[in-house]
């Protein structure tokens, strides 16, 4: 199977489209000389113990939910590791891909999978994504009467013909002709420049950035209101279970006891404070806080269960790939690295 191929069924499983402006997602490194993808590896963080892994599975294919590559890079040096893993990948031809907040975001994603941990309920999202696509702007001024538009729209369309221009207009006597021009961020300079040409005083001109459309069901953290409440000590097995973990840390919140009741709890996998910030719920559950973000959830009533960074993620590997075995031949094996694990533990 081509890498292509892969790439397409990745993008279907969660298009890129959805990852944060600041994630780095993606195929990160391109072997010189692409060759089938027969074996895939999946893995939450690529390490140097989980590149061993791969190189020993013959992988033509590592998928790393974290990004290995996230700040730009200058040069590829031996004495930098994250640097000594992109040179090793590409000698032993092996493609790597990053999908992240991709993951985070999209319906059925990791914080689905996460906050399912807690049972089922009426599931809400915290950071609502909305739809991709180029920024758009909106001018809108007034003019005399209509046929002074038709020189600016000509001259508009003849400076870019790609330019994709509408206007309306709307007649008042008193007011003149209200116009519109809708335009993209590249050619906002040029449009606004046009109309300032033809006339339009510049305090006249308003210009409106269009925000995109919601996605339903999309969007960073989740919010569920249990059908079946629980208690806090039960959480904390709930979550014990559904992460494959001995320990949590928990931060009961103020008036709260292990018996006090869960009814509503939201989640972010990873470090999920900023999402997570004045949401009312009993129970926060995320990878990991500072000291300070745990005292203020504590001091407002809500409980606080870290898991570690990674440990709130590495489980829907398993979930990914029973995702791509059904969009994938049968001829491409994939693998959940064994490697792969939290650098922190409790000792």
């Amino acid at each position: 199977m081509e890498l292509k191929e892969v790439l397409d069924a990745l993008e279907q499983l969660a298009p890129l489209s959805l990852a944060e402006p600041w994630d780095n997602v993606g195929l990160l490194v391109e072997p010189s000389r692409p060759r089938p993808i027969s074996t895939i590896l999946l893995t939450n963080d690529l390490t140097e113990a989980v590149l061993d892994e791969a190189e020993g599975l013959t992988c033509d294919l590592v998928v790393s939910y974290h990004p290995p590559l996230f700040q730009p890079i200058k040069r590829l040096l031996q004495r930098d590791w994250k640097q000594r893993l992109a040179v090793r990948a590409l000698e032993g031809g092996i493609a790597v891909f990053s999908p992240h907040t991709s993951w985070d975001s999209v319906r059925g994603g990791v914080n689905d999978w996460l906050v399912a941990g807690l049972g089922s309920g009426q599931v809400c999202v915290l950071s609502q994504a909305l739809a991709g696509g180029p920024c758009r702007f909106k001018l809108e001024f007034t003019m005399r009467n209509a046929e002074d538009l038709q020189p600016i729209t000509e001259q508009l369309k003849k400076e870019d013909s790609k330019m994709t221009l509408t206007h309306s207009v709307n007649s008042c006597e008193a007011a003149g002709v209200l116009a519109s021009v809708s335009c993209s961020e590249t050619a906002l300079p040029s449009a606004v420049q046009t109309l300032l040409q033809h006339g339009v005083a510049s305090q006249a001109l308003t210009i409106l950035k269009t925000q995109q459309p919601p996605l339903p069901g999309h969007g960073q953290g989740r919010l569920s209101a249990l059908e079946e409440p629980v208690t806090v000590a039960t959480a904390v097995e709930k979550m014990k279970s559904h992460l494959g973990l001995k320990h949590l840390r928990l931060a009961l919140g103020c008036g709260h006891t292990l018996e006090s009741t869960v009814s509503r709890v939201a989640v972010c996998a990873g470090s999920g404070a900023s999402v997570l910030k004045g949401v009312s719920a009993d129970l926060y559950v995320t990878g990991e806080m500072s000291h300070h973000e745990v005292l203020d959830a504590v001091a407002r009533g809500t409980s606080v269960i870290l898991t570690d960074h990674s440990n709130s993620e590495r489980g829907f590997l398993a979930v990914v790939r029973e995702r791509l075995a059904v969009r994938l031949p049968d001829s491409v094996t994939v693998a959940i690295s064994k490697a792969d694990r939290d650098p922190l533990e409790v000792v």
